[in-house]
């Protein structure tokens, strides 16, 4: 292989490869990028053997070859480069030159024939959304997370639906953690094509690394196919592996019942809480909501530390309620959404907490409360 290839074009990429690339696998070479010649450009593919990556850049090829290369060195090296022209060049036993007329690397390669083969799909039914929802969508499901070496997949992944009814068409995302759970939609115009299939369980670090790839505007591509989602932009694809097992069903939880609607201003209530955390712990998370006539009393009690207690002013007529919940859960809530008003539903000391924007209703929290 012989190419010149723009260090903006290649820069981008290898940034949002690392995550799949430095995640651990039972092959070596997963930490590589394979990077083959195509007419007028480059094709470069990762994987982590769960999620797979390709995307096709333009660059000057001189001659057509196929090499496999460190990713984060490789990265670093670009990063650092010094000027806008980068040439590679393979030489013998996968040894790799990258440089120009002043600097040069000769960097050690891996065998590409040994690069796990990215699944070639055909016959995706795609459905297009824009990429700010998408991104959304994949921050406000994720921010569920449960223990790192929990293999459940509904723990794991976030529960992918698509809903019609009378009115609208509906891509749902759903995650939960046991203790909490989150429900977040993009909603189309009827007349919207939205392909209709089976729910699927998505893996939430692949997600993750979905949002890294995803734009500030613009729409991008999206499909399921033979236990795959699919994201396409551009000239950038991104396959995921899905996950067998079940969700459980979430459809009365969500549901308001009988209880009061408390409207809070977003950011103070924010603060009240992360200054209330300050004293929570491993052994120690939860806090004690006191709901009284038009007073909102949060005490936190940590028996190795100290304790804290703030009250605010809220809009409550109901009978007073006692309960304890985890802090953390209500700020990662408060974080991803945008309005300055949300609206807690409360019934009693053992029914969830259901949070939600004041105007918009594509996102929904609801929070387990503690054992006192």
């Amino acid at each position: 292989m012989k190419a010149t290839i723009k260090k903006g074009d290649l820069l981008p990429v290898l940034s949002k490869v690392q995550g799949l690339t430095g995640r651990r696998t039972n092959l070596a070479i997963t930490t590589n990028v394979r990077i083959k010649t195509e007419k007028k450009g480059l094709l470069i593919s990762a994987t982590d053997l769960e999620t797979g990556f390709e995307g096709f850049y333009p660059a000057r090829v001189d001659k057509e070859g196929i090499v496999a290369i460190n990713a984060r060195k490789f990265y670093e090296i670009v990063r650092d480069f010094p000027t806008e022209d980068i040439f590679l060049n393979e030489v013998e036993n996968h040894w790799i030159e990258i440089g120009n007329k002043n600097i040069e690397y000769h960097i050690v390669g891996l065998n590409p024939d040994d690069f796990p083969e990215i699944p070639k799909i055909e016959g995706i039914e795609f459905f297009k959304i824009e990429s700010m929802a998408l991104n959304k969508m994949i921050e406000r499901a994720v921010v569920v997370s449960g223990s790192s070496d929990d293999k459940r997949a509904h723990i794991i992944g976030v529960y992918a639906e698509r809903i019609e009814d009378k009115k609208n068409k509906i891509f749902r995302f759903v995650s939960t953690d046991g203790s909490r759970l989150s429900k977040v939609d993009t909603v189309f115009e009827k007349d919207v094509h939205l392909p209709s299939g089976d729910n699927v369980i998505i893996p939430k670090k692949g997600l993750i690394e979905i949002s890294k790839f995803l734009d500030a505007e613009g729409p991008v591509k999206i499909g399921f196919k033979d236990n795959n989602f699919i994201v396409k932009k551009d000239s950038e694809t991104l396959i995921i592996l899905l996950l067998e097992g079940d969700f459980p069903e979430y459809g009365d939880i969500i549901v308001k019942k009988d209880g009061y609607s408390i409207v809070m201003d977003r950011q103070p209530f924010l603060m009240m809480l992360k200054r209330m955390s300050i004293l929570s712990s491993e052994d120690y998370k939860g806090v004690i909501f006191n709901f009284e006539k038009n007073q909102l009393l949060i005490t936190s009690t940590n028996p190795d530390i100290g304790e804290s207690k703030e009250d605010m002013e809220i809009d409550y007529a109901g009978e007073s309620i006692t309960v304890m919940f985890n802090p953390k859960f209500f700020i990662e809530t408060l974080n991803v959404i945008d309005e300055d008003k949300v609206i807690l539903n409360i019934i009693d000391e053992e029914k969830p907490c259901l949070i939600e924007s004041e105007k918009d209703k594509t996102y929904l929290s609801v929070i387990m409360p503690m054992r006192i």
